[in-house]
């Protein structure tokens, strides 16, 4: 375990610009250590001492061209970029832990080790660790938003916690399509993106689309695949099958109508007729025998 303690005395400016020479004349081989954002990284000296040598030794950790924590006469020191989230175990390869990773963690660490010797400190180790500090965007998570038109469907895109700045693009049967409300933040202590898109679509078709989503060179997606409903198809059936019933039914109606209005009228005209044939029934006299003339006379 790593134990923290507290700086004594202030660094001496020298030691400090005689160590970042040292960095820039020395070249090795560096071990790398990838971790991701929020995670916890161990960073090895890879060089063990006892705890009676620590007064006669000085341990540097410097990141790139910044100080991260020095150790003098047992003591450390842990510059204000890492206070709180950075420790150290002399016990252990004289290790660093950095605990709550950001992406500004990245770069080159150097453990630098100078032991005295004749009232002087004189080098005695050095090594170099590499971190890279990635933060991959998860897979992106498709969600319905209902329906903005009868026949027409929404959904939305959207995956958060990734750097570096991501691209969100829609695609079917491998051409983009057209996307709505595209949205990128930043979060500003971390530094990590949220991205989100949403796209509208016909249900009347069956549809497979692919939400894709580029960082770096980096790639995530997630498939959504839509089958126009069975019970869509027996509703328009239905739909069209009452149509016809009541245009049938009007039809029908219609001709009733049409043969009602044509009773009426005809009516009127027999009920004449039958009056007329009555009145020449009452105007016919008999016919006696012998009589040469018709009837009437």
């Amino acid at each position: 375990m790593c134990h923290t303690l507290k700086w004594g005395t202030p660094l001496p400016k020298l030691f400090q610009l005689l160590v970042l020479v040292g960095l820039f004349d020395f070249c090795s081989g560096i071990v790398q250590v990838t971790k991701t954002v929020k995670e916890i990284a161990v960073l090895s000296c890879d060089y063990n001492i006892s705890t009676e040598e620590l007064t006669r030794v000085r341990i540097y950790w410097q990141k790139d061209n910044e100080m991260v924590l020095a150790v003098m006469s047992g003591k450390v020191k842990v510059w204000p970029k890492y206070e709180n989230r950075t420790f150290t175990d002399v016990t252990n390869n004289l290790c660093i832990v950095i605990l709550a990773l950001r992406l500004s963690d990245n770069g080159t660490y150097t453990c630098v080790v100078q032991k005295r010797e004749r009232g002087s400190y004189k080098l005695e180790h050095l090594t170099s660790v590499k971190l890279m500090v990635k933060a991959d965007f998860p897979v992106p998570s498709i969600t319905a938003l209902g329906n903005p038109s009868p026949n027409i469907k929404r959904i939305r895109c959207s995956t958060s916690g990734g750097f570096p700045e991501p691209h969100l693009s829609w695609l079917e049967n491998g051409e983009e399509l057209n996307a709505t409300n595209t949205m990128l933040s930043q979060d500003p202590e971390t530094e990590l993106y949220m991205i989100s898109s949403e796209l509208d679509f016909n249900v009347t078709g069956n549809h497979s689309f692919m939400c894709l989503v580029k960082y770096g060179g980096l790639t995530v997606s997630q498939t959504f695949n839509w089958q126009k409903s069975a019970k869509r198809e027996t509703s328009s059936a239905n739909q069209f099958l009452l149509f016809t019933v009541i245009m049938s039914a009007s039809a029908c109606g219609i001709a009733m109508i049409l043969i009602y209005r044509l009773c009426r009228s005809a009516a009127p005209r027999q009920r004449r007729r039958r009056n007329m044939e009555s009145m020449e029934m009452e105007r016919i006299s008999p016919i006696y025998p012998g009589s040469v003339e018709g009837p009437g006379t």
